[in-house]
């Protein structure tokens, strides 16, 4: 019974979360911009809410918000993507705890098999995996080269939380670039974060 009435109490705490979150979200994300206090605010805030809440969207927000943090700096790509992040999820458009991907990315259909031996590999985008680091290490582990997009490169691999905002942020250069080459006929592979960690 009391193990029931605990689960209910926590259940209700975590419904209150959210909906504070999303009013914070919304607040936040009101003027269309994002500064580093409000980055840090909201971290400050998940930071007192992880330790009640076992949500996956609180503790995956707050562990984005930690590693765009982490260099101390606000960079531009990092605030588009949280910025349509916040934007997404104070207006409730998608599942609670959904990985937010953009129906528009260019990916291959089918997608194709990967191999990482002698295969060279680029990152764009923000990944669920780890920073970008942790992805190539991932990739040189298993024999293949990770580097920046060239001509040379085999696939290009975006992150879970590329968003509808890709074209208009840098790293949506290197996507247009992969599409140009691959319309150009090139052998270069252009696939989800979520397909590449299949294949790991």
């Amino acid at each position: 019974m009391d193990e029931l009435h605990n689960r209910l109490g926590g259940d209700r705490i975590t419904s209150r979360q959210i909906d504070e979150l999303v009013g914070l979200a919304r607040g936040v994300a009101a003027d269309g911009d994002l500064n580093q206090k409000e980055v840090e605010f909201l971290q400050k805030w998940l930071a007192a809410n992880t330790e009640v809440s076992h949500n996956p969207l609180i503790w995956t927000l707050y562990e984005r918000i930690n590693e765009i943090l982490a260099d101390g700096v606000l960079d531009a790509d990092e605030k588009v993507v949280l910025l349509d992040t916040l934007e997404r999820f104070s207006s409730r458009d998608f599942e609670l705890g959904e990985v937010l991907k953009a129906s528009t990315l260019p990916l291959c259909d089918p997608a194709p098999v990967l191999s990482f031996a002698n295969r060279t590999y680029c990152f764009t985008g923000t990944f669920i995996y780890g920073q970008r680091k942790a992805c190539e290490a991932a990739v040189s582990e298993r024999g293949g080269l990770a580097a920046g997009l060239s001509r040379k490169t085999d696939t290009l691999v975006i992150g879970a939380y590329a968003t509808e905002s890709w074209k208009h942020s840098s790293f949506g250069n290197k996507i247009l670039q992969a599409v140009t080459w691959r319309g150009e006929g090139r052998p270069i592979s252009i696939v989800s974060e979520e397909h590449w960690t299949r294949h790991l």
